[in-house]
This record gives C-alpha cells, structure tokens and sequence, in this order.
C-alpha cells in the first residue's frame, strides 16, 4: 500500500485580516478539505496569526516548518496563496529552492500551484528563472568591473596563493611562505609523485595557510599555478559551472599580469611536462551510458530486471529465471506503445469540457454563497444597530437575530468547502491537460528527443514493463477520471492503466 504523504498546513493572516471571512479557521478547514480529497495526511499546523507578511523566514513557525522539511517529517506544504506564505519576493525564492532541493512540494490553492503534479513542477521552472534573472542582474554589474580591475593589476579578492600577499594593493611574494613554495617544485621534480611530495613536506612539519597538512590534490593546484613562475592570471573563472562543466572562462577573457617568480620558468615546465604525462597516462573512460527503460522492466516470476555488462549486445536479464530481452527491442517496442497513449483532439475536448462545467458550476454556487453571506451580515449589522438605538425590544431582537446567527455559521462552514473543491478541481484540470498536450504528439517527436528528455517522460508515463517468454506487458498511465470531491466520504482519486499485451 503506497504510504500517506504528510502534509504541513501554513496559515498566515495579517492584523487587518482578522475578520470572519479571512478567519485562521477558514483557511485551515479549506486546507484540510483539499488534503482530504487528495487522499493525504495532515500532520503539522504552522500558525502565523497576526504577523506581516514582509519578512517570515525568521519567524519560529518558519523555522520549525524547515525543519520539518529538512527532517522528512512533511513532505509538502499546503497554504492558501502566495502572498500568505511570503510577500517578500527574495523569500518566496528561497523556500521555493529549499522546498525543491529537499524533494518537498508547494501547494497554493489560490493560484493553483501544486508541485507534486506535472502542471505544478512548471511552477520550480518558473521560480528557478525568477532567482535566474535576479542573480544575474547583480553579477553583470559586478563582472563589468572585473576585466577592468585586472588590466590594472588591482586585486579582484584577498585571496592570493601560497607565496605570495597582497601588500597596499600590490601583489608581492610573501618571503615566510615563498620558501615552501619553491620546495615543492623541487622536491616534485625528484619523486615525481604528488602523494610523496605532500607525505615529504608534512613530515618535515610545512603546512597550508589554513594549517592543514598538504595533499595531492593541493600539490597538483599550486605546481599548476602559473604565478610562481612569474605570470598571474586574472579573470579567468566564472564563479560556476558552464556547460563543459568546469568554471573556466574563454582563454580570450582571461588577463595575465607580470609578477614576482618564486620559481624559474625551467623547473616550473619541468614539473607541469610530468603533470600532463601522468595525466594522460591515467584517463579513465567516460560514464557508462544508463538505460532508457532501466527500473521499470520486471520478469514474469515477479523479479526486476537488470542490464549486466558481460553481455556484448546488451540485454535486460532476470537473475532468478534467466529470461531475457535485448534492450534496443524492448526500446523500440516502447516507442510503438506509444501510438496507443495518444487522445484524438475529440478526447481532449470532451475531458475539457467536463472539468470546465464543473469547476464553473461551482464558482457560480461559490458566488452566490458569498452574495448571501454579505447579504445576512448586513442584515445581522442592521439589527445590533437598532437595538443600540433601542428602536427594537431584546425578545424581538433575540429572537430574529438568532436565527440569522445559525445560518451565518453554516455559510461559514460551507464557504472554505467549496473552495477547496474549486481548488482541487483547478490543479487536477491543470495537471490532466499538461500530461495530453505533452502526450498527443508523443510517438511523432520520440526520435528527435534526447536522451535526457525521453527518460523524463518514460518515468513521468511508466508504470512497469512485465516481460513474459510469449509476451511483454506495458502498464503506461492514462489520463485521470474527473473526481468527485468528497463531502464525507473516503473516496479515491484513480487512474486509468494501459495494459497492452505484445
């Protein structure tokens, strides 16, 4: 049985919110009415009552709800819109970030964001280019400097490498250092080895800046280091990766600046010449390439199935009963499946329709609800008026205003309720109508995806693929039947299966 998601319910309502239609209760209850229908389990309460929303992350809720997070203890997070989980934009980034790197989903009913489904994750796209675009625009002011300051030689941070300080903005060698420096390259250019060069330098009791023993990693960076032997380079990293997956510049950006040497420059080709041969003598080969289908092919006994190396033309095997497929069939079996999980456009619009007529049906009670609430509070507001002006007697007024009274607390009761199923209903339509519109010209695109893309929606649609001796089952998803919201009941939101038999 697939566990519950825990869930964590944040309510926020400023001072000037604390009337009865903006109540804490309200939002609670239409929280508790959307987890109800999503079949999940409330299990923390986050209350921020009559705080502002300009800055949260702060607060002891907040950080207890982080932490809960962080822990495992929720794994999303339901509110009822943005502005109540943070006002503050640059907050509002970072819990979306901290939510997404702790596999943890956000859920706002108002704007119908729910991350756990496929429509919901556009909105970490969306958060993830807002965080983007900030970022950059203050990096582009700061790296519009950096070229500047150094073709001046001026320093772009205090750090410096081992040998050598900064000294009134002048790149001078360190003279307690520079010696160490120097042994390095020579005790290097003898043993060859940076392991035995670091073991050597600690047992003669030299340590790094920060005082911690040298090792081969720190030996191959500063024999690497072109400043010792006269020529500092400046402007050559980026902060981050690119896409070649280091943090280098374009050899044309970078600046290089005269300096101090500690080394000659004969020592300093000497040891990098040794440096390169090692290095080419012990590449190692790429990453070994990850199959599409891998994790959802299963053996008929039960047993999942996997792709073993010694296997010169690569095959899916179970190791229980031996059977096996080649991967590149199962693939293009796969690809063919795929014809059969496409809606015609009469499909698409048919479920469409069916969302649409209920969610509008539902907004329109919604509307009038509300209409008739306004309405009894005036009401309710005309007769405490009165009967201040005493222009009504107190039996009079007990006895039409408590009635009012009882149906203003059942209109109470079933205002969050219709939300919350208007809510539910938004997020499922959203998430149908992203899961066909990716999936109708699926097969057609198929050959032209990568690698990466194609895995994506294999676990996106995948349930599992069953391998028999005289057959192969595919379970892939199909679209959800249009839930009914339930009232009191304990009813389950199902999904359709494709089961083809080859």
């Amino acid at each position: 049985m697939k566990p519950l998601k825990s869930i964590g319910i944040w309510i926020r309502v400023s001072t000037e919110m604390q009337v009865e239609s903006e109540s804490p209760e309200h939002h609670e209850k239409r929280a508790r009415l959307y987890a109800e229908a999503k079949g999940w389990e409330v299990i923390e309460v986050y209350r921020l009552e009559a705080v502002s929303g300009k800055s949260v992350i702060d607060h002891p809720e907040a950080k207890r709800m982080l932490q809960d997070v962080k822990q495992g203890k929720i794994s999303a997070l339901i509110f009822s819109k943005l502005a109540r989980l943070a006002r503050n934009t640059k907050e509002l980034l970072e819990f979306a970030d901290f939510f997404k790197q702790n596999n943890a989903d956000l859920i706002s009913l108002a704007e119908s964001i729910d991350t756990s489904s496929p429509a919901g994750r556009l909105f970490y796209t969306m958060i993830a280019a807002m965080a983007t675009w900030e970022r950059e625009e203050i990096a582009e002011r700061v790296a519009a400097s950096v070229p500047i300051r150094a073709k001046l030689g001026k320093p772009l941070s205090a750090m410096t490498s081992l040998g050598y300080k900064w000294v009134n903005k002048e790149f001078v060698v360190d003279e307690k250092e520079a010696p160490v420096r120097k042994l390095i390259y020579e005790i290097f250019a003898k043993t060859k080895r940076k392991r035995s060069t670091a073991k050597q330098l600690n047992d003669m009791g030299y340590r790094t800046r920060n005082g911690s023993k040298f090792t081969h990693t720190s030996i191959n960076r500063l024999l690497r280091d072109t400043t010792a032997k006269g020529i500092r380079i400046a402007n050559y990293t980026t902060g981050k990766q690119n896409t070649a997956g280091n943090r280098y510049k374009p050899k044309t950006d970078w600046v290089y600046n005269p300096c101090p040497a500690i080394v000659s420059e004969e020592l300093w080709n000497e040891c990098n010449t040794i440096l390169d041969q090692q290095a080419e003598a012990s590449s190692k080969p790429g990453p070994r390439s990850i199959h599409l289908l891998s994790g959802f092919v299963y053996c008929n006994c039960g047993k999942k199935m996997y792709v073993y190396h010694r296997d010169k033309i690569p095959n899916f095997r179970c190791k229980e009963c031996k059977a096996k497929i080649q991967v590149d069939d199962l693939d293009s079996i796969y690809h063919e499946q795929l014809r059969t999980f496409l809606y015609t456009d009469t499909d698409m619009a048919s479920y469409n329709e069916k969302f649409s007529a209920d969610i509008i049906e539902k907004e329109k009670l919604l509307s009038l609800t509300k209409s008739n609430y306004q309405k009894l509070r005036s009401r309710m507001d005309e007769l405490v008026a009165l009967r201040l002006d005493k222009e009504i007697g107190k039996e009079s007024f007990a006895e039409q205003f408590k009635p009012l009274e009882v149906q203003k607390q059942q209109l109470e009761t079933q205002l969050p309720e219709l939300e919350a199923e208007i809510d539910f209903l938004k997020i499922e339509a959203l998430s149908a109508e992203t899961t066909l519109q990716e999936a109708k010209d699926l097969y057609s695109r198929w050959e032209k995806m990568d690698f990466e893309e194609k895995r994506s929606i294999v676990e996106l649609i995948t349930d599992r693929l069953i391998i028999d001796t005289q057959s192969i089952d595919i379970k892939l998803s199909y679209l959800p039947a249009v839930p009914s919201f339930p009232n009191a009941g304990k009813s389950e939101h199902k999904r359709h299966n494709s089961d083809r038999v080859w």
